[in-house]
């Protein structure tokens, strides 16, 4: 979809649908800013879990 065609839509509507519009996409934007501290938070996490999850003692369940 061309942004100028969206952008040509949305200020054709009335104002509260405006608002209900801007509404959603701050959601949008949060939510991937959620995303991506969890994302974040996994890769930062890997290395420490590391040595517990790489160990013979485990390796049974590695084949799960």
């Amino acid at each position: 979809m061309n942004t100028q065609n969206l952008i040509d839509k949305i200020t054709a509507l009335p104002a509260e649908r405006i608002a209900e519009i801007e509404d959603f996409v701050d959601f949008i934007h949060l939510r991937e800013r959620a995303r991506a501290l969890i994302r974040a938070g996994t890769a930062a996490s890997e290395p420490a879990f590391a040595a517990v999850w790489n160990n013979p003692d485990d390796s049974a369940y590695d084949a799960l």
